[in-house]
């Protein structure tokens, strides 16, 4: 989430309202001025609330940039004390601005470890959104769908694959464009339930633009069907077309929460194959084969000890 960059546009936009006609140039002037002095902008609940909530989200970050250096012991009390902290911060948002969007999501997250109890309060955090377009253009809109996005996540972590790719569509409804990408968690669902059709589908609706998560649950599609040539030639293109895929892969890591939604990194990046191998995860240990299966790939395991030892990792 870019809280800061959301802020200002928050606060611009609802100042251009109040003035009336503005030019482009005269708006990216405002921006600016927003920019470098949010606080003299906020003059509502509301707008206090969501200052406070960039600012908890940035402490949650930069109290996050030290976790490689702990080992398993620490870096579990380090999570847990930031959990605590975020739940905190809301608290006290939410005194602010009890319908504060994003800090009932933050708490939420934050205190519910039990993806299942987690889901139930999403669902319940849920409205309807009455849009023409796509309602991410509008940025007072922008909090509901992160609990949108949040609930087709957490129903894929609770194995509830049908209900996961019914979730995105409503929100493909919604926001077009996906910039949540919904379409990472649906195109996984899609794969778990052998949906080849709703694959294909999903993947033309977005120009079948490359991720780690749609190689990788191409992967898994075809290896489910049984498929093995196919299935072969599809890890082949993850290991690949992914940097670090094979690695990020056959040595998962832990990743920390999304606070509140999945962190933005390039295509087909290093950081996009730990969030996708991540998410994959309840598939993959549903599949066990596949994980086996992955590892006895010559090329994939090659791949894989390549980039361990050309970036100093684990093996």
């Amino acid at each position: 989430m870019k809280a800061r960059e959301e802020l200002v546009i928050r606060l611009a936009e609802k100042r251009r309202a109040a003035l009336g006609s503005m030019s482009d140039g005269a708006f990216d002037e405002l921006k600016r001025a927003v920019q470098d002095a949010p606080e003299s902008f906020i003059d509502t609940p509301a707008d206090q609330a969501f200052y406070l909530v960039c600012k908890a989200i940035e402490r949650f970050d930069e109290d996050s940039r030290n976790d490689d250096a702990l080992d398993d012991v620490a870096y579990l009390r380090a999570r847990q004390l930031r959990h605590m902290r975020m739940g905190s911060d809301c608290e006290q948002i939410l005194a602010v601005d009890p319908a504060c969007t994003d800090a009932r999501l933050l708490k939420a997250i934050a205190e519910n470890d039990n993806a299942e109890v987690l889901l139930g309060i999403l669902l319940d955090m849920e409205d309807e959104l009455a849009v023409g377009e796509d309602a991410w253009t509008d940025v007072l809109l922008r909090p509901q769908l992160r609990v949108r996005a949040a609930v087709v996540r957490t129903c894929v972590e609770t194995a509830r694959y049908g209900m996961a790719i019914a979730k995105a569509a409503e929100s493909f409804a919604l926001s077009p464009l996906d910039a949540l990408g919904c379409r990472h968690s649906a195109a996984l669902a899609h794969a778990r339930l052998e949906d080849e059709t709703g694959f294909e589908e999903l993947d033309a609706r977005f120009d079948h633009a490359s991720s780690a998560w749609s190689l990788l649950a191409r992967a898994i599609l075809n290896f489910k069907l049984g498929r093995m040539g196919a299935a072969r030639r599809a890890l082949t293109g993850y290991s690949t077309l992914v940097e670090g895929g094979a690695y990020a892969l056959l040595r998962p890591v832990l990743v920390g929460t999304y606070m509140p939604d999945r962190p933005a990194c390039a295509p087909c990046s290093f950081a996009e194959a730990l969030l996708a191998v991540h998410e994959a995860d309840p598939i993959v240990v549903d599949v066990p084969d596949f994980a086996l299966w992955a590892e006895s790939q010559h090329r994939v395991r090659i791949s894989a000890i390549s980039y361990a030892q050309l970036h100093g990792l684990e093996w």
